[in-house]
């Protein structure tokens, strides 16, 4: 059995890689086991030189890593550079944080001594998607390594180059051999990875359909499981928004990987008193984005990473539109071997509408307007979806109470695009998922939390 990469910029091969066969994953997550039963024994010191190392192997590698990109899903060379950047930061992050956040804790009880320890699990499963094929692994990979786990990695299809490549920086940076593996595995043999006595845990990164699967097959052998998962994050702007940096800001969260984000900006509720003048200015700014080859500097939007999932989106538009949508912009496939979409606007989107109660993966923005506040909140947790959301207000305040209290969301900003960052949990609810990654409590997840009392 074979996978293939192919350029979504024009539809070519770029090459053909061999699967491994059932054994040949049994044997490598075998391989990893063993590897791991002496890196859990290893000092802290010595995985923190370890990620410094890998995080200097990322940064020498930056440009060939992003062109990397550029050919197997699209991503234009320039945020594919800083996806390479965030990569050597988490590295570093956990290289500088991961003992004192798996340090003892002291707890007071009538025991002579009572404290929590944080232990590691032993092989840790990654099920990672090709929207950010370096980054999605590395939130896992580093506190993975820094907590003393070893991890196996079944990356998308469509990037099976990118996967290869980071088992070869892992190795290249110094770390023990097999403790970090790439399983050139299709979906199907999946189930038999998390069944593999081997595993430890699982995380997953993709869709919602996608984390269900992995959750019932986790569960059924009484396995962790953490799911970072689909997203339609609302954006609202409120009638003393400044308008110009929340078109701005709504603008480039929409358009990030050619609005192939589990946190871009996807709804747009726009108090009515605004929505005139927020959409004009949208409009603007989303026209003067420029569309191209993703491995020229100049290109801000590249095509969608394969052509299967442009034509979902584009029956996704049509499909609202034909309930009452209307294009503003955009909404058109280009000719030829490509994956192409252009960045588009709906207005007049209403519930019943895919653009309003589905995930637009994809440079698609869908403005709603509601009549308030109380309205615009409303719609903005009238969804399946839970990943993030933005606030736009010049009442700070107002806008922090209205993040923390009212929104249904894993992340909350005001007057910013959501974004995920080393040092803050990142992580959904309701169908986005469950558990968190980054931060303290990304490195928690996959440790036995053990109680020692000692009378």
């Amino acid at each position: 059995m074979s996978i293939k990469s192919v350029n979504p910029a024009n539809g070519q091969v770029v090459k053909i890689y061999k699967t491994h066969t059932d054994e040949q994953v049994a044997d490598r997550i075998k391989q990893t086991h063993d590897a791991w039963l002496k890196w859990r024994k290893s000092d802290s010191s010595l995985r923190a030189n370890l990620l410094r190392k890998l995080a200097e192997v990322l940064n020498k590698r930056k440009s060939e890593l992003a062109e990397l990109m550029a050919v197997e899903m699209g991503k234009p060379v320039k945020q594919g550079a800083s996806e390479i950047e965030k990569c050597a930061t988490v590295c570093e992050y956990y290289a500088d944080n991961a003992a004192k956040f798996l340090k003892e804790q002291l707890i007071e009880t009538e025991a002579q001594k009572s404290y929590v320890t944080f232990n590691p699990l032993g092989v840790v499963l990654a099920v990672m998607p090709w929207n950010f094929p370096f980054w999605q692994v590395f939130r896992f990979l580093a506190p993975a390594l820094a907590a003393g786990n070893c991890g196996v990695l079944k990356h998308a299809s469509n990037v099976p180059g990118c996967a290869l490549v980071i088992e070869d920086m892992v190795r290249e940076a110094g770390f023990p051999d097999n403790v970090f593996q790439t399983l050139l595995a299709v979906n199907t043999q999946v189930d038999a990875i998390i069944e593999n006595e081997h595993i430890k845990a699982v995380t997953l990164t993709g869709s919602t359909n996608a984390g269900i699967k992995v959750a019932q097959k986790a569960g059924s052998v009484l396995k962790k499981s953490v799911l970072e998962l689909g997203g339609s994050d609302a954006y609202i702007i409120l009638e003393d928004a400044d308008l110009e940096l929340a078109a701005s800001t709504c603008t480039d969260s929409r358009l990030i990987n050619s609005g192939q984000s589990c946190i871009a900006a996807k709804r747009f509720i726009v108090v009515e008193s605004v929505a005139d003048k927020f959409t004009a200015l949208m409009l603007k700014k989303m026209e003067s984005k420029r569309v191209g080859d993703p491995l020229k500097q100049e290109t801000e939007v590249g095509p969608q990473a394969r052509v299967d999932l442009r034509n979902e989106l584009h029956e996704q538009v049509q499909k609202s539109v034909a309930a009452g949508a209307k294009c503003i912009l955009g909404g058109t496939v280009p000719e030829g071997e490509n994956a192409f979409y252009p960045p588009t606007i709906l207005t007049n989107v209403k519930k019943g509408m895919p653009a309003y109660d589905e995930e637009l993966f994809g440079p698609v923005a869908a403005i709603i307007v509601a009549k308030d506040e109380a309205e615009a909140i409303d719609i903005a947790n009238d969804s399946v979806f839970g990943l993030g959301g933005a606030i736009f207000t010049q009442d700070v305040k107002r806008g922090e109470h209205l993040a923390a209290n009212n929104l249904e969301a894993g992340s909350c900003f005001v007057n910013s695009l959501v974004k995920s960052d080393p040092r803050l949990p990142f992580g959904g609810i309701k169908q986005s998922g469950y558990g968190r990654e980054l931060g303290m409590f990304g490195i928690h997840e996959f440790v036995n939390i053990k109680t020692v009392y000692i009378k």
